[in-house]
């Protein structure tokens, strides 16, 4: 089982669904560094039966990308990365987003993910108590948030289908039990679960009918929290909340209400030239005078 961090809540589903299994997970995240080479990671994967991963590109290891890993070896099944922003379209990342290290990245109050309306909120000159007057129904309607769903829905099962991995009848399910991720790239366990059942079944194997979010930890709740807001919520026929959820450190998590969330951020832009608070939407909306309008006091 290889891939990025999801793929370890799909690894704990494989376990618990085939207790006579034997799960290796081998995480995307110093895959280099670890085998070196695409020939000897081949190597380490040879005593397998099924080799499961996501997509990685050029550039983890040397020697190519997980199409090369699996050229020519009926073992390897691609499963789809589950990326879907449409409950939380107002998460960002900010600082240097192509370098794809976490180090290049600032720091917001609950790790990496930003509010866009908060930063350009920041960068217009806008204090804190209007900044928080701007997370209301007019504002998500011009910004296209209610457009957000089935965008990212239509790209989910676009690149879920290129990887001959149709999601449809998932999408369709996941979206019955309300918001199914806890931040754009980190998809509840019963998300993963599903994925790990998939992955069994149509290997040929036999995995047990256990509904998993019953027996096992959702370890990705651990980390941040976004919230779905009241407004965007109410366009699904769900309950929201302005609550953001820290990654948690000793002492357990931290809650942030949005005026405090708003503050925080605000602390941490300051420490930080403009320039170095880089981040492609919140430039577009600066370059709209439409857009922009919305941000001035």
């Amino acid at each position: 089982m290889l891939g990025n961090c999801q793929a370890e809540g799909v690894a704990q589903s494989l376990c618990l669904l085939l207790p006579q299994a034997r799960v290796e997970l081998v995480p995307f995240d110093g895959l280099g560094r670890r085998y070196g080479t695409l020939e000897r990671l081949k190597a380490h994967l040879a005593p397998f039966d099924h080799v499961f991963t996501q997509f990685f590109s050029e550039g983890f290891i040397r020697g190519g990308n997980a199409h090369a890993l699996g050229e020519g070896d009926p073992r390897l099944r691609l499963y789809p990365t589950i990326l879907f922003p449409g409950y939380q379209p107002d998460m960002v990342l900010v600082g240097d987003v192509g370098a794809l290290s976490a180090a290049r990245l600032v720091a917001s109050p609950v790790g990496p993910y930003h509010s866009a309306i908060v930063l350009c909120a920041y960068l217009e000159g806008r204090g804190p108590r209007e900044t928080a007057e701007l997370f209301r129904d007019t504002t998500y309607a011009q910004l296209g948030f209610y457009e957000a769903w089935n965008v990212a829905a239509a790209e989910l099962l676009g690149t879920a289908g290129d990887l001959g991995f149709p999601l449809e009848s998932e999408l369709a399910r996941w979206s019955r039990r309300g918001c199914f991720m806890h931040v754009l790239n980190h998809p509840k366990l019963f998300v993963l679960a599903d994925i790990a059942r998939r992955l069994a079944t149509e290997a040929g194997l036999n995995p047990s009918p256990a509904s998993v979010e019953d027996y096992l930890p959702d370890d990705l709740a651990t980390g941040a929290v976004w919230p779905l807001y009241p407004d965007l919520a109410a366009r699904y026929g769900l309950t929201g909340t302005m609550l953001f959820k820290d990654r948690g450190r000793r002492g357990g998590p931290k809650l942030y209400d949005l005026p405090t969330f708003i503050a925080a951020s605000f602390a941490i832009y300051r420490r930080h030239p403009p320039e170095a608070l880089g981040c492609l939407r919140v430039e577009g909306w600066r370059a709209n005078p439409a857009v922009r309008a919305l941000f001035r006091v």
